[in-house]
This record gives C-alpha cells, structure tokens and sequence, in this order.
C-alpha cells in the first residue's frame, strides 16, 4: 500500500481588524496610510487580532509613556495589550500609539528612510500585542531576528544592521 503525501494547505492570513488614528498632524506623505499599516500589522501578526494604531503628537506620547511606564519622555512606539476585551473572534486585542516626532527624529538620526522606520515600528508594536518582549538578552535577540525577517520580508533593510 502506498501512503498518500498531501501536501500541506497554504495558511490563511490572520484575520485583522485595524481601525487607524491620526492624531498628530504630519506634513503630507510623511505619516502612514491605513493600507501601509495594515500590510505591515499583516506580516507581523500570527493570529486573529482586533488592533488600533493611533499616531500622537509628542504632548499626547510623553503622557501616556509617564502614566504608564513612570517614564517621562515621548518614546517611539507604545503597545496597551487589551487582552480580556478582544471579542471572542480575535485571539488578541490591542492599541499601538506611534509618537510622529520621536519616529521621524529617530528616522533622520539613524540614517533610515521614514516609511521603513514606521514598518519596523508597528512589526514590533504587533510583536509585542503577541507576548514578544526584549527585558532579557535572550528575549531581545528572538524578539529583534523575528522583526528583522519581517520587516526585510516586507522589503525594507534588517533595521539593526548597522547604518
């Protein structure tokens, strides 16, 4: 008797809901559009998932960065897991904050092209929604090679190479 090989179904992508806010005001090209967000949520995420990415001003990043981490700068990128609220459709429910400022300063200071930087931004933001996390050494670097192959996956440069 020969065993049938069945090759395997392809995987479907994960279902996402996104809803984007633009809260800070960008000159225009410079912020993100909704379908950039979500093909860059899209390559991050590995399950079903129900995400708001808003877009703040610094005033509106340093507040949420010191209400909730005690840290009393505007930072790049903040992620509020909402895990409990998702609707039983979404394996995870999230809110990624973007802080405009701090990416595009951090995008001219680092030598990368703004669009790309973002891309790397909300792959880690997604990351970090699916339990990811970079406290440790040894969390970091599966946390950074996982964000490395997606974002070059998405054809942008690895963003820890060196510039």
């Amino acid at each position: 008797m020969v065993a049938a090989t069945r090759k395997p179904r392809p995987r479907a992508p994960a279902r996402l809901s996104l809803s984007v806010q633009y809260a800070a005001a960008a000159p225009p090209g410079q912020a993100p559009t909704r379908a950039q967000i979500r093909r860059w949520a899209g390559a991050a995420l590995g399950d079903s998932a129900a995400v708001t990415v808003r877009i703040v001003a610094e005033p509106e990043g340093r507040e949420l960065n010191r209400r909730f981490r005690g840290r009393d700068y505007a930072t790049n990128v903040l992620t509020f897991s909402l895990e409990g609220a998702a609707a039983p459709e979404f394996a995870h429910c999230a809110d990624i904050v973007l802080c405009a400022p701090v990416v595009e300063r951090e995008a001219d200071e680092q030598h990368k092209r703004l669009e790309a930087h973002y891309a790397h931004l909300v792959v880690h933001g997604v990351l970090h929604m699916q339990g990811y996390d970079h406290e440790t050494e040894s969390e970091a670097a599966v946390m950074e090679a996982l964000e490395s192959q997606i974002v070059m996956k998405l054809g942008y440069p690895d963003p820890y190479a060196a510039a």
